[in-house]
């Protein structure tokens, strides 16, 4: 039986640090190459959309209430 070997990856006689470093340097140039891409809201947006998201909140909050008040309610009336 023969042995064959494949071929050593490109950069395996590198160090670790030069890849994680090269990774590290291509990851934060990546992330400000998208960050350039996003269209950020106006202030006008942004204050519409806070107040859209504090009102579902608030709304989302008092049903959550309501359903604990009568749960518990009827949990008294049956547990006594």
């Amino acid at each position: 039986m023969t042995e064959t070997r494949t071929p050593a990856p490109s950069g395996a006689g590198k160090p670790a640090e030069s890849k994680s470093g090269n990774r590290l340097l291509r990851f934060y140039r990546q992330v400000v190459a998208e960050l350039r891409k996003v269209v950020w809201p106006t202030r006008k947006q942004l204050s519409t959309y806070f107040v859209v998201v504090l009102t579902f909140v608030v709304f989302v909050i008092a049903i959550v209430s309501v359903l604990d008040l009568a749960f518990g309610w009827a949990m008294f009336k049956i547990f006594g």
